[in-house]
């Protein structure tokens, strides 16, 4: 009998150490797909030592290992998330090995039993092998290879044991000394592992001078090649700083002077490093380096490490939080505007003249963006650069809440026409032909009457009606954008009867 059979493929769970972060997240949500979860069963919290009976919470029998990786990815991609993982074979450990408390058990004797035999001359490797799952016994593989005058070289004493259960830990017997354990005869291995996805260092740092706060912003967007994601708000109150997302402390270890009648502003810088960027260098020096380059506040930068999926989807997180509170379904009077850089001090000016600094609810994001990352072709207005080269121009959110105990219908109307005189002064020609004191331009415009749509697009005007008249000449699409309104006869091929 020729004594030359190795496993490949094994599919076997490796389970590295988590390392969560200190800070304590909430439970994020996670999608599973079509995972089919099963109650705790007698056997997912007993194995052959009967000493530790740890019940888990749930038990997933796996039909192929892509539902053993949907698994694991989706528990690896929020960092909130602190469910653990357990795989079971045979059950033949002693102390629990194959148990977790609370967490979910894998019964990988679910997998399809799939032995597949190659002989001698007909496997790429040149030798004879089997293709097997993880969760066959090793006495079965024993009978499917005598079958063709064929047997593993190394075993344990006891067959009645997971193939991946023996290879995770070694695998020894009598014929060890002579052809080494278990896992020392194996080709290949597809492994399912527990590690993280993507991290992203994710990091504030405060200031009190609005100047130097936009000079590092636009510092941070012109290192692309090590910054991926800036951001910035305004803190205007105790609530501004602490409703911010919840990667970050509640409390922070210093105070702004934000108390009432105090008419200091503070801003917020926000930087992401991706590490999955980087190729040199990790995620922690280039922040380190990124941070002696600016000039924030001393001592006032916190930063954070979340995985990708939880960088990217913070604001739904957010979004949990506030609906626990009540403070999501509530009207929103939101504004955004594009403001070009050389009047963006002048719209800071002006926001902090028609707000309430005391009672603002929400964020108030301030940051830049650049120019030539835009496409001229689309409908989008940005204003028009001062000078004509220069590429940066900001983005600025307001966007406010009005929770309903706390403010009135008539409190949500003022909302709004703070609004307006805001897009009004913001947008506003410069007299006697000289150069806007702002010359900014609505971000996801709403106006109500045809001249205002026209004075929004300028030179797009015609180019928009255009499109318009070819694409919808009935107008029948986005009646919400109070454009155009509705036609009922294509007499007028040449306008699609914009709103008066």
């Amino acid at each position: 009998m020729e004594l030359a059979l190795f496993c490949t493929r094994v599919t076997v769970l490796i389970f590295l150490l988590a390392l969560y972060s200190p800070c304590k997240f909430i439970q994020s949500p996670v999608e599973f797909g079509s995972l089919n979860f099963l109650q705790t069963t007698t056997t997912s919290s007993l194995d052959f030592g009967r000493i530790l009976f740890n019940s888990p919470s749930v038990v997933l029998r796996p039909q192929s290992p892509k539902d053993i990786s949907i698994l694991l990815s989706g528990l690896s991609a929020s960092s909130y998330s602190k469910a653990t993982v357990a795989a079971r074979g045979a059950g033949h450990s002693i102390h629990g090995q194959s148990q977790t408390p609370d967490g979910i058990v894998v019964e990988m004797d679910s997998l399809p039993n799939n032995i597949v035999i190659h002989r001698k001359g007909d496997g790429e490797a040149g030798v004879s092998y089997a293709d097997v799952s993880g969760g066959t016994l090793w006495v079965e593989l024993l009978r499917e290879s005598l079958k063709v005058g064929l047997a593993p070289r190394s075993w344990t004493d006891y067959l009645y044991l997971s193939i991946g259960g023996t290879l995770s830990n070694g695998g020894i017997s009598g014929q060890t000394f002579k052809y080494g354990p278990q896992i020392s005869n194996v080709l290949q291995l597809d492994v399912v592992t527990g590690k993280a996805r993507p991290i992203v260092k994710w990091v504030r740092a405060f200031y009190d001078d609005f100047e130097v706060f936009t000079r590092d912003q636009e510092l941070l967007v012109s290192k692309p090649d090590m910054v991926d994601y800036v951001e910035g708000f305004m803190v205007l109150n105790e609530q501004s700083l602490r409703s911010s997302y919840i990667a970050f402390p509640a409390q922070l270890d210093f105070t702004l002077d934000l108390s009432k009648g105090s008419r200091k502003v503070y801003y917020c810088l926000e930087f992401a490093v991706h590490d999955y960027q980087l190729l040199e260098s990790n995620a922690d020096q280039v922040v380190e380096e990124i941070k002696r380059q600016l000039r924030y506040i001393p001592m006032l930068v916190y930063s954070v490490e979340v995985s990708y999926f939880d960088f990217l989807n913070r604001v739904g997180m957010e979004e949990v939080s506030l609906r626990r509170r009540g403070l999501w379904d509530v009207p929103h009077p939101w504004l955004n505007m594009f403001v070009p850089k050389s009047g963006i001090a002048r719209f800071k000016d002006l926001l902090l003249e028609s707000i309430s600094a005391e009672d603002f609810e929400g964020p108030l994001l301030i940051y830049p963006i650049l120019r030539d990352k835009w496409d001229s072709n689309t409908s989008a207005v940005l204003p028009k650069a001062s000078p004509p080269k220069e590429n940066v121009l900001y983005i600025v959110g307001i966007l406010r809440s009005a929770n309903p105990s706390t403010c009135s219908s008539q409190c949500l109307r003022d909302l709004l026409r703070h609004n307006r005189h805001i897009v009004q002064v913001a947008t506003a020609a410069g007299a006697g032909g000289s150069p806007p004191l702002i010359g900014a331009k609505q971000y996801l415009p709403y106006y109500s009457v045809q001249s205002q749509w026209r004075e929004h697009f300028g030179s797009k005007w015609q180019r928009f009606l255009a499109r318009k008249s070819q694409f919808d000449p009935l107008a029948v699409l986005a009646p919400g954008q109070s454009i155009f309104q509705r036609k009922y006869s294509l007499s007028d091929p040449t306008t699609a009867h914009p709103s008066q």
